[in-house]
């Protein structure tokens, strides 16, 4: 070896291998953040389904298995960094693949800065059980060094926060579940004959809420962003993935039908609540429980956010490597092997985003961050449904059963994209959508001129995703 190759400083990289199983499914089951659906997002599906609430899960955890067995097969398949982005590019060129990487880059931003917001609001509820009170500038102080923590969390070291974050799932959860068979022991059965009585559900009240449930699985797919630093990929990540949809599906509808049993038969009072799963817990004589309910939520949303920044920035790894962004994102620390500049790009995003929104107080900006994130998700989603049947067709081993499979999942993320916009939303609802496609289309006209000004480049790397 000659004195100058011996002395070559290779760029660092990913840490190859790093992660197990466990910590695997520690990065999807902590993007879900389960314990938030009780603890908030459950008011609004059982404010539009009322009885029918856990129907509506059941329908959801459906459609959701079924997208998460495209991703588990695309993921056994192409194990990448850029995930979503290399999904979807090998079938439909780098253009398309890039738009879907964009896509996910602002899903996984915005819930991390729906759940950065939800954070002082469980901060302030957790205070006030204990008799105090916050004002308003200590709780958003405390919320920038939330993002703060978490996007060091996300720089120093993978294996720790994919740890952590499946260390604090289970806590949350395990409470959530304590809780819950206090209040079924307090009702004497399991049997709450309104529920199973599939006649009295009004059905399109019931697919109305279909959207929202949607949200309470984003991020189950998470752990595909990881692949570089997965110590089996091809194994791992379909087990992580489709294993933590669902885990999450069983929960959620599970949780949703103990939610409605609990409050009794005003459901209407569980729609309209800002702390669902507190006023459950209350109804049974558990007053006192809130205090730990709001602890778990807050446990759960640094899990959420942490396991979003470390998707986001695996994607904007990727294409930083591809150049679609600024090579900069490519760039991996020597020491922690993270990618520090777009980790850091997270964190500076995300807590730039959360003050923008401020004005509009912490939960309204709450379902805007998090009703932006969905159409992300969503979208990408109703694409891996077509892409996985045609993937496998490229080498031979299509099966009815997927494009069956692929048809079904596509059809549902249709009809709940449809639903985003059709009942027009209340303002700014009805907005959103919208920015969405502005978004899209700004990252469209930057790749289309990549592709005018760089033909060569694009070039190489449809090559590189057909190898």
């Amino acid at each position: 070896m000659s004195a100058t190759t011996a002395n070559t400083k290779f760029p660092a990289q990913l840490r190859h291998g790093a992660l197990n199983l466990m910590e695997m499914v520690g990065q999807s089951l902590a993007a879900v953040a389960p314990t938030l659906t009780p603890a908030l997002n459950v008011s609004v599906v059982a404010g539009l389904a009322g009885i029918g609430c856990w129907f509506a899960y059941l329908v959801g955890t459906i459609g959701v298995v079924i997208v998460a067995a495209s991703v588990g097969v695309l993921a056994s398949r192409h194990p990448q960094a850029g995930a979503y982005f290399v999904y979807v590019g090998r079938t439909f060129g780098p253009f398309t693949g890039a738009l879907a990487g964009w896509s996910m880059v602002s899903a996984y931003l915005f819930t991390a800065v729906a759940v950065t917001l939800s954070f002082p609001i469980f901060l302030a509820d957790f205070v006030a059980a204990l008799g105090l009170r916050l004002a308003a500038l200590p709780l958003s102080a405390g919320m920038l060094a939330f993002v703060a923590l978490v996007t060091y969390a996300a720089y120093r070291d993978v294996r720790l926060s994919s740890r952590a974050g499946l260390i604090m799932e289970a806590i949350s959860i395990g409470i959530i579940l304590v809780i819950t068979g206090f209040v079924l022991h307090f009702k004497g059965t399991i049997v709450d004959p309104q529920q199973l009585d599939l006649g009295r559900f009004k059905y399109g009240a019931v697919f109305s809420g279909l959207p929202f449930v949607i949200f309470s699985f984003v991020g189950f797919e998470s752990a595909a962003t990881l692949a570089k630093e997965s110590a089996n990929p091809r194994r791992n990540i379909p087990i992580a993935v489709m294993g933590c949809a669902a885990f999450a599906g069983v929960f959620f509808t599970a949780l949703a039908y103990c939610m409605v049993f609990g409050i009794g038969d005003d459901t209407s009072a569980l729609g309209s609540s800002t702390a669902p799963f507190g006023d459950v817990a209350a109804k049974a004589g558990l007053g006192s429980a809130a205090l730990v309910v709001y602890f778990a939520a807050m446990i759960s949303v640094f899990a959420c956010a942490l396991a979003s920044i470390n998707a986001a920035s695996r994607l904007l790894y990727s294409m930083g490597k591809y150049r679609f962004v600024h090579r900069s994102m490519g760039f991996v620390h020597d020491r922690h092997q993270t990618p520090h500049r777009a980790i850091g790009l997270c964190g500076g995003l995300i807590a730039a985003i959360c003050l923008g929104l401020l004005p509009c107080g912490f939960l309204d900006a709450f379902g805007y961050a998090g009703t932006f994130a969905s159409f992300g998700f969503v979208a990408v989603y109703f694409a891996l449904c077509i892409v996985a049947p045609l993937d496998l067709r490229r080498s031979g081993e299509m099966k009815v059963r997927h494009v069956l499979a692929g048809g079904v999942g596509a059809a549902l993320m249709l009809f709940v994209i449809f639903g985003s916009v059709y009942p027009v939303p209340a303002f700014p609802y009805n907005l959103l959508p919208y920015l969405f496609l502005g978004y899209l289309l700004c990252g469209g006209i930057w790749f289309a001129r990549l592709k005018a000004g760089s033909p060569g480049t694009l070039i190489a790397i449809q090559h590189d995703l057909e190898g």
